[in-house]
């Protein structure tokens, strides 16, 4: 990257800032939003936007108790504080673009009380993200609202950013409450503190947004050049550290989630600092980036679906301005994308809506999502769909280890889809609380080794750590066809266990009617195991037969054929939540040896069929993802 020589040269540059034609947004930001407002494909992004901005007008806002804060600390749970917390972001958001795309003045009272309302707010930080427990928080190297986390950051950002799209039309008063609040609770403590904060030097998504977002706070707000400079060589140092998390595949073990809060913070961080320093400091100008950029497309699995390993739960919409952006800069091709919604992302953070505004490009919208085979051979994941007679359908597996960001102890794990549903699939995020991020977290479902579609050997699931990892033992990926052989015994603390292969043999030819998928797992023991089970799991409830089992959605369905003179099924519903509380209904198909010995082989045989090659007329509607 760029060493503070480099980068104090480029900010206190006389030529540094913002001028009438260079924003912090790259381009003529007020030009591009009244282009999108003419074009139909942004029609209910818009209409969200104003539905919202009147709902903060009429209702009152929600208040932020100490009986809410408390909750985390009291019993571990998040909700209940982060729901109003995120309305409040909502409802800023709402009010500052429905101003912005109506040109009116009528939201600026409500916006103002909202803007006021946050700056009364006792800390920024979320809960959950403070030291547990007062004593820790009392001596800790920050007070309670000068840490700063994800979401501290970010409303930091966003207020600033509220300044600068309504300049002239804010009350003084509240201009200056937010320079101060935001000066208070990020500028000094990035600027005057020399303790560190621990985002700082991680390598994960906390890095990235927390100085992404605190940069552009002051890129925005501050004139002292030098002070900014100093700042500013901090940020970009954790940037560093973001970037080291990514290995040469560019692909984001946190999944595609994470993709886009972290790359998405650290991409619009990049262009506003190219834009300030009049294109001086380029922080997207590697390769790197370029393959990082490109794994949106690398795992999707439909339109609007994703691999879902780790705490990604599958279904997504893109954040579109972040991805018209780097498909511009890169000449990348892009995966299916919706145009923006207002309520796509639970968090309402600020920056995805305006590059949302300001960087779409209706014609890159609706493409749906092109056929290819993709390999990260550093995740050890592979990807292929095709597009079937009736639809698409795709395969997903992967080896790695059980200590990456967001960990599950998932390795070995795969997923079918057709159409739009994961049939077999992973279940990616549970309910975040602080047992999840505790030393219980793999009693949860979702990120046990029994909430994924791999064995269970002798009762014991895999466990946690850098140490229970695959091999490659080969892989070949060609068009329509993937061969994965994996050496995954390390991932089980089985002592008798000496050998495990799981062999991936998916073919699934363009226009044909189906895709197959032969899974052989071959067991070796030092002695005869007590049990075997191998172990599906779907959303879908399957259907059982004499010697198969069929998982059926909308879309289309996935048959199991095995052998059932040694291999008896059993099915284990399990209600749960998913990752925003939802309930939800899993299934887990267990299989189980019969008489299990000490060299064992499970061949299973997957039919993957859509409902137009099938002529399903009548499937019924399973819940699939």
């Amino acid at each position: 990257m760029y060493n503070f020589r480099e980068i104090r040269e480029a900010i206190c540059s006389e030529t540094a800032g913002w001028t009438a034609s260079r924003t912090p947004f790259g381009v003529d930001w007020k030009e591009n939003l009244s282009k999108l407002k003419a074009q139909e494909v942004f029609a209910g992004f818009i209409e969200e936007t104003v539905a919202e901005a009147k709902r903060a007008v009429s209702e009152p806002v929600g208040v932020l108790p100490f009986s809410l804060f408390h909750m985390y600390e009291k019993q571990g749970t998040r909700l209940e504080y982060e729901r109003p917390y995120f309305d409040r972001r909502r409802r800023l958001a709402g009010l500052v673009f429905a101003t912005l795309v109506e040109e009116t003045e009528e939201y600026l009272p409500a916006l103002e009380d909202m803007i006021w309302e946050i700056c009364n707010e006792f800390t920024w930080c979320l809960p959950a993200h403070l030291e547990h427990g007062l004593e820790k928080v009392a001596a800790f190297t920050h007070e309670p609202e000068s840490v700063i986390d994800l979401f501290a950051a970010e409303t930091a950002h966003s207020l600033a950013e509220c300044l600068y799209l309504l300049e002239g039309r804010l009350n003084p008063w509240i201009i200056y409450r937010v320079k101060k609040e935001i000066e208070k609770r990020t500028f000094l403590p990035l600027y005057e503190e020399p303790a560190r904060f621990r985002w700082e030097s991680q390598t994960h998504n906390w890095s990235a947004v927390c100085a992404g977002a605190a940069g552009m706070a002051l890129l925005l707000l501050e004139t002292d050049k030098e002070r900014l400079a100093g700042v500013i060589d901090r940020l970009v140092r954790a940037m560093e550290c973001y970037l080291e998390g990514f290995l040469e595949d560019g692909g984001c073990a946190e999944g595609i989630g994470y993709w886009i809060y972290g790359f998405g913070y650290y991409t619009y961080f990049a262009e506003m600092l190219e834009a300030y320093t009049d294109g001086k400091i380029r922080l997207l100008d590697n390769e790197k980036c370029r393959r990082i950029a490109e794994f949106p497309l690398a795992i999707s699995l439909s339109d609007d679906s994703f691999v879902s390993f780790s705490d990604y739960s599958g279904r997504t919409g893109l954040s579109p301005g972040l991805v018209c952006k780097l498909a511009e800069r890169f000449g990348l091709e892009v995966p299916y994308m919706s145009a923006p919604r207002f309520h796509g992302d639970h968090c309402y953070r600020f920056a995805h809506l305006s590059r949302s505004f300001f960087w779409s490009k209706g014609e890159l919208m609706g493409h749906h999502t092109p056929e290819g085979e993709w390999e990260l051979e550093d995740l050890q994941w592979v990807v292929s769909r095709r597009e079937m007679e009736g639809g698409l359908v795709a395969f997903a597996a992967k080896g790695g280890h059980n200590d990456e960001p967001h960990n599950h102890n998932d390795v070995g794990s795969f997923i079918l889809h057709v159409n739009g549903s994961s049939l077999l699939t992973d279940l990616g995020a549970g309910v975040y609380t602080k047992e999840y991020f505790g030393p219980k977290r793999y009693t949860f479902l979702h990120n046990a080794s029994r909430g994924h579609s791999v064995p269970v050997i002798d009762g014991l699931e895999q466990q946690s750590g850098r140490e229970f990892a695959a091999r490659v033992v080969e892989k070949a990926v060609e068009p329509g066809a993937v061969r994965l052989v994996l050496d995954m015994a390390a991932a089980y603390p089985a002592p008798h266990l000496t050998e495990l292969r799981r062999s991936f043999d998916w073919k699934a030819a363009s226009g044909g009617q189906e895709g197959t998928l032969v899974l052989t797992d071959r067991f070796g023991f030092e002695q005869t195991p007590a049990a075997l089970e191998e172990v599906f799991v779907s959303r879908a409830e399957p259907v059982l037969s004499a010697d198969s089992v069929v998982w059926q959605s909308a879309g289309g369905s996935v048959a199991l054929a095995y052998d059932a003179a040694a291999f008896a099924p059993e099915v284990e519903v399990i209600p749960t939540e998913a990752h925003q509380g939802q309930p939800v209904m899993v299934y887990r198909l267990m299989l189980k040896a019969l008489e299990p010995k000490a060299e064992t082989v499970f061949r299973g045989e997957f039919r993957v069929t859509t409902a137009g090659a099938a002529g399903a007329a009548g499937a019924g509607e399973g819940s699939g993802e």
